[in-house]
């Protein structure tokens, strides 16, 4: 069974930083960050591939969150940085197995099969 657990996560004032982590028992994936805040759709934040570590970012948080991951734990971090209020969010991991190949959008969250239960994020001002 697919479980993804994620970690992290809390209150922090701008211009801090965070660190979320999720780990994924049963098998490969390549992962994803999404977040959603209230009222908003969820959206793309961050993913790494399993096969070769490519990241991909979306525009917003380039230059301040990083992705990476450790294969032999099975774990993907969201090192966030420079915070800033409009980053207050529920951030999901999400996971894609690698027997599914690499022919995705890395961006679309209908790419990924599973997700982890969510972590908040607050950033204040």
């Amino acid at each position: 069974q697919v479980q993804l657990v994620e970690s992290g996560g809390g209150l922090v004032q701008a211009g801090g930083s965070v660190r979320l982590s999720c780990t994924a028992s049963g098998r490969t994936f390549n992962m994803g960050w999404f977040r959603q805040a209230p009222g908003k759709e969820r959206e793309f934040v961050a993913a790494i591939r399993w096969s070769d570590g490519s990241t991909y970012y979306a525009d917003s948080v380039k230059g301040r969150f990083t992705i990476s991951r450790d294969n032999a734990k099975n774990t993907v971090y969201l090192q966030m940085n420079s915070l800033k209020p409009e980053d207050t969010a529920v951030y999901y991991c999400a996971a894609r197995p690698t027997i599914y190949g690499g022919n995705y959008d890395q961006k679309s969250k209908n790419a990924y099969n599973y997700w982890g239960q969510g972590t908040q994020v607050t950033v204040s001002s």
